[in-house]
């Protein structure tokens, strides 16, 4: 996710608990981050601390957030009650198509029966969250060397992995003037 994001950005800072040869190892949840030290909060953190890492995110991001998660993710009287009911996503965008996902490694063969969708926190769009499919894309969106896994390399000490982009078109949900 972070080498695309930087396409649109114009830094990332990467993170995971495992090292997948890519930014630094480091705990989200145990991380010391500032209030409003990050424009955006975009992960697809662990289905089961997934309202954790909204919870932490919503305190250190200053636009808004974006989780993917299974789609499962909305259903839940408690999770409704602690974090839908005051605090609705502003968009909920749902993959039409299957997204395989497997840990510690890419596979361009995998499959899947489990739905999954963005979840959107955009800080001043209050109101009604918004419906969205994800057209079927992925064919059309895979490059070569998507399903090249990264060689290891030494992470250095800093905090982030910085990596420069292009600019942004106007219209693109993450970038504001």
């Amino acid at each position: 996710m972070s080498v695309t994001l930087a396409e649109y950005f114009g830094a990332v800072s990467s993170s995971d608990v495992f090292d997948y040869s890519f930014g630094v190892v480091a705990d989200f949840l145990k991380s010391k981050h500032a209030d409003d030290s990050f424009d955006w909060v975009i992960t697809n953190p662990p289905f089961r601390l997934a309202e954790e890492f909204v919870n932490r995110a919503t305190k250190i991001a200053r636009r808004g957030i974006a989780i993917l998660t299974r789609t499962v993710f909305i259903e839940s009287v408690g999770r409704y009650e602690r974090m839908f009911k005051n605090n609705p996503p502003s968009r909920f965008a749902q993959f039409t198509e299957r997204v395989p996902m497997v840990k510690g490694r890419v596979d361009k063969k995998a499959s899947t029966a489990t739905g999954y969708a963005w979840l959107v926190w955009e800080k001043d769009n209050i109101g009604m969250p918004q419906l969205a499919w994800i057209p079927p894309s992925r064919k059309s969106l895979e490059r070569e060397g998507d399903y090249v896994q990264a060689p290891s390399v030494v992470i250095p000490k800093p905090s982030a992995i910085v990596l420069p982009i292009r600019a942004p078109d106007a219209g693109d949900l993450f970038y504001k003037k």
